[in-house]
């Protein structure tokens, strides 16, 4: 079963065609970093655009890689939420459109649900059920995955998400866009220690994240009369520190909770290397095995977005047929274990 997986939910515009027999055939993925740097952040009017621009371009040179045209698919799959509307609409409707004219099936796939599954891509993937710990962008989700569609959420976060405090902090130090890259290798240069910065519901006794008050924090320590800019790079490795630990204490706890003994790690944030030097140490406490998708499948990417759908079609799931533009801003990745997709 070959699919093409289209990602566009924000600032990545990613193409992809995965065979269910020979894996990947190939791929294109092109990131609007430099788009949106001087703004410090997504435009999202830019962002629609340019995957409008590119999208063409990038099917043609994955369908040109794998010596395929777009009738010898099975499927074109594309990411229907959650992420900005506009940017989850240009991929939509380039899919739909392609889909009909070639008279294949289209499939609205969780954007969430492809990093959860990126993992099983790799030549050691881990078996079902497993706990999911989902750090991408605005989400920061504990799960219990019992198969594919079957997810039991288990904690969230409250407000700001990890990727976003990563971001906002780094905005606050001075540092570039994106933020989260830019704070780990300045967190590098410093040493923890010289700041106590909270640790927020580390201790709740339940399985949600808040990292907003803990961004607050360093906003606080930087407006202070007495602070000094060379103490920057300390500042982000105690940040860095504070999140680490959180994370971790509830991965672990979750693993405890639910006695399973395997978990992802997926999003953009699983690519820190102190969160997965921690983790993997909590693990090990625990007889337990951490599980990562391949470096360049942490960001957004097509990859993980055709694979889902393929396993989704593998297990009986059809696209209703009707090419009807389906997209979901807000989408919980819960909602998957529904009959029916989220409507709004």
């Amino acid at each position: 079963m070959r699919v093409m997986g289209i990602e566009s939910s924000c600032d990545e515009t990613g193409v992809a065609i995965y065979d269910s027999r020979n894996g990947l055939l190939a791929q294109a993925l092109h990131t609007q970093v430099d788009l949106h740097a001087i703004y410090g952040g997504v435009v999202p009017e830019l962002a629609s655009r340019d995957h409008i621009r590119l999208l063409p371009v990038l099917i043609r040179q994955v369908l040109d890689e794998a010596g395929l045209a777009v009738a010898s698919l099975d499927a074109i799959a594309y990411t229907a939420g959650p992420g900005l509307a506009g940017a989850l609409l240009a991929g939509a409707s380039v899919a739909e459109a392609m889909a009909l004219g070639a008279g294949i099936p289209a499939l609205p796939v969780h954007h969430l649900e492809g990093h959860l599954l990126s993992p099983l891509l790799s030549g050691d993937p881990p078996a079902f059920p497993f706990v999911a710990l989902l750090v991408s962008g605005g989400h920061t989700q504990l799960m219990r995955v019992l198969g594919v569609g079957d997810y039991e959420l288990l904690g969230e976060t409250l407000d700001d998400a990890a990727g976003e405090a990563f971001d906002k902090t780094a905005k606050i130090l001075g540092l570039g866009y994106p933020g989260g890259p830019h704070l780990a290798a300045f967190a590098a240069r410093g040493k923890t220690g010289r700041f106590k910065l909270p640790r927020p519901l580390r201790h709740s006794g339940d399985l949600d994240f808040s990292f907003s008050g803990l961004k607050t924090a360093v906003l606080n320590v930087v407006s202070a009369q007495d602070w000094r800019p060379e103490w920057g790079a300390d500042l982000a490795a105690d940040f860095q520190q504070a999140v680490v630990d959180v994370l971790t204490a509830k991965a672990a706890a979750a693993l405890e909770r639910t006695g399973l003994r395997a978990l992802v790690v997926a999003g953009g944030v699983g690519a820190n290397q102190a969160l997965r030097a921690a983790l993997d140490v909590a693990a090990c406490r625990l007889g337990a095995r951490t599980y990562y998708p391949a470096p360049a499948l942490c960001t957004d990417n097509g990859v993980m977005i055709a694979f889902a759908a393929a396993r989704r079609l593998a297990q009986g799931e059809r696209s209703q047929g009707d090419n009807v533009i389906r997209v979901w801003p807000r989408w919980p990745l819960s909602a998957l274990a529904r009959p029916q997709a989220p409507r709004g």
